[in-house]
């Protein structure tokens, strides 16, 4: 089977997306590992800064750090599991440019009041959308156990990530405001993550490489 057909086969039905990542992203994704771990590593750091961000931009809301505390502490846990990794492989955790990919969704959020918090929500749970549906593509097909077995491990915990952005969305702008704005902002990040690689060394987890075809339409977490 080809790595079009299994990355499409495989794909997890992962209810904010709008779009399947692509064969190609697969087969690059296969091909630099270890590339992959590295940038695998600042990608979980970043999680756990989006979710401190949220908490300094809106210190007194209780219930917001209550949710988001245990995020970015689980967050900093699979950074250093797989710093652990890197090390044990004789890998640095050297500095990489960043894709496009966050700053793009990142412009996508409106800056005036409440509609900035809602975007951060949703952009936060995007990212984490993305993140789980291609571990659950490597958790499959990564040649290496020990990545198997990482990316497969970590596959819960991201489903849960995003669902807890999309609980803090839902509850305080209700349903109908939040699917509405999630269908928008979900557009965009298949319009960020459209087009071609233009040289192996910029691989990333966020690089482009989707298909165009819906992986569903977007719907309420249950």
């Amino acid at each position: 089977m080809s790595t079009s057909a299994m990355a499409a086969a495989d794909t997890t039905r992962v209810k904010w997306l709008v779009s399947a990542s692509s064969g190609t992203w697969l087969q690059q994704a296969l091909a630099y590992p270890d590339l992959l771990l590295i940038d695998h590593a600042h990608c979980e750091r970043k999680a756990a800064g989006a979710a401190l961000q949220l908490m300094f931009r809106y210190p007194s809301d209780i219930e917001l750090a209550a949710v988001l505390s245990p995020l970015a502490q689980e967050e900093l846990q699979h950074f250093d599991r797989v710093l652990a990794l890197l090390e044990r492989r004789g890998l640095t955790l050297k500095t990489l440019p960043a894709p496009p990919y966050g700053a793009a969704l990142a412009r996508e959020i409106r800056r005036q009041e409440p509609d900035r918090m809602l975007d951060s929500f949703l952009v936060a749970g995007l990212i984490e959308a993305r993140s789980h549906e291609r571990m659950a593509l490597l958790a499959s097909h990564a040649p290496d156990p020990e990545l198997r077995e990482l990316y497969g491990d970590l596959l819960a915990s991201e489903a849960k990530h995003f669902g807890l952005y999309w609980i803090l969305s839902e509850r305080r702008f209700g349903r109908a405001l939040t699917v509405a704005r999630l269908e928008q902002l979900a557009e965009q990040e298949t319009r960020i993550l459209s087009g071609a690689l233009e040289c192996s060394h910029a691989f990333r987890f966020h690089s482009v490489g989707i298909e165009r075809q819906a992986v569903c339409a977007v719907k309420p977490i249950a």
